[in-house]
This record gives structure tokens, sequence and C-alpha cells, in this order.
């Protein structure tokens, strides 16, 4: 990959507002490597267990897991990938055929539960409307990204990640939520130079309910040599 997703779909003017250091988790990673973080969450889930049998649900296909836990031991790995338009396609987000290619970044976020590990994988793609995320090892669920990168105060050079559209793929089409219903995924990136970490935050809400679901915490993060690809 000569270009990441961001890159492609964000103005380079946008870009070069970013913490230098949050510049190597958004650029590209070179063919043979993979990027590796590691951390932890101070938080994963939701208290609101009438909630979990949804999530059980989201669980299977690697989404988001019916849990709530605090000092969550993690870590991430980011590896370049051609997905196809409108889904991942096949198990963890590979490509399958019949569908127009875009140049992707699949994450594979393994947290370390008490109850035992869990992977969330989704690819985020570079496709004609902007940034995609495709959720899950299927990508059945899809979220369209509008991207802002703070230019001053605290978190000046942090990126934000909003979703502006929330689909689902079945019976062999998209399905769009209405607005006034769909939920609304919100991402921040930042780096602490203090603490010598990067920083994230997501969260999950929805119309009149408020947060679904949401994890926060740090990690260190570094490219190097993927010993999968030799």
């Amino acid at each position: 990959m000569t270009r990441s997703p961001y890159e492609l779909s964000i103005g380079a003017e946008v870009l070069a507002r970013l913490h230098p250091r949050l510049r190597t988790y958004f650029g590209p990673i070179p063919p043979g490597h993979v990027g590796r973080g590691a951390g932890a969450f101070t938080v994963v889930g939701t208290p609101r267990r009438w909630l979990w049998p949804v999530l059980a649900l989201f669980a299977r296909d690697a989404v988001m897991f019916p849990v709530w836990e605090r000092d969550v031991p993690f870590t991430v790995e980011n590896r370049p990938v051609t997905v196809r338009r409108g889904r991942t396609g096949g198990r963890d987000g590979r490509p399958t055929a019949g569908r127009e290619a875009h140049p992707a970044v699949r994450a594979h976020r393994t947290f370390h539960f008490r109850t035992g590990d869990r992977t969330m994988v989704d690819a985020i793609t570079a496709e004609p409307a902007g940034l995609v995320d495709h959720l899950g090892r299927h990508g059945r669920v899809s979220a369209r990204l509008a991207v802002t990168v703070d230019t001053d105060g605290p978190d000046a050079g942090a990126l934000r990640l909003a979703s502006t559209r929330v689909s689902f793929h079945g019976l062999g089409r998209e399905w769009s939520l209405p607005a006034v219903v769909s939920p609304r995924v919100t991402l921040t990136e930042r780096f602490d130079d203090e603490a010598d970490r990067q920083r994230v935050s997501l969260v999950l809400s929805a119309p009149v309910v408020g947060t679904l679901y949401r994890y926060e915490g740090a990690f260190r993060y570094a490219i190097g040599p993927d010993p999968e690809r030799g």
C-alpha cells in the first residue's frame, strides 16, 4: 500500500494538522509490514445489561461484546488489505470476487477480558463516498465517516471520526437506516506527549437512548515486519 485509506480520502491539508505521532498510525503500512499496538482500556462495553442480548448478536461477527469491564489489556494489529465495495467479503475482512476493490486497513483489536480473549475486526476503506468502516468479520455493518482534525486547544492534532450514515448488508443489498433512528459512532484518536501514548475513545450512541457502547484507553504503537507475510 503506497497510500493509506486516510490519505486517499482526506485532504493533505487536513492530515498535515495531525500530531506527528498520529501520522504514523494513519499513514501507509509498507508491504510486508504490520502496525502493532499494546495498552489498556479503562472501560469497555456498557453497564446497561438489557442491551447485552443485542450485543451478543453482534459478538458473533466480532463487532461488539456483551461486557462492562474496567482496566482491560488489549492489543491491536493493522494490516493493509483490499476489500470489496459495500462489504468486506470473506472471513476476517478478506476480499471476495465480483465487487470493485478498494484499498483498506484491516484491524484486529484483541480484548483480554476476565472471561477470556475476544477480538474485534473491522476494515477502513477508501471509497468514492469517502472513508467507510466495514465492521465485523463479514462486514455486514458499515459506517460512512466524516473526518475532522482539531487545530487548537488541549487536543490540537487529534483526529475525530463521526458516522454520517450506518447501513446493514443482507439479502443481497444494502439497507441504510434513517437518520432519526440511526446509531452514531464517534471515534477520537489523540497523542498524549506527557504519557508518550496514543489515546483512543469510541462511543456508540442512539437518539433518545443515549450511549449504547464505548471504550477508551491508551496504547503504544509501531510498524514492523509482518511474520505472517514472510
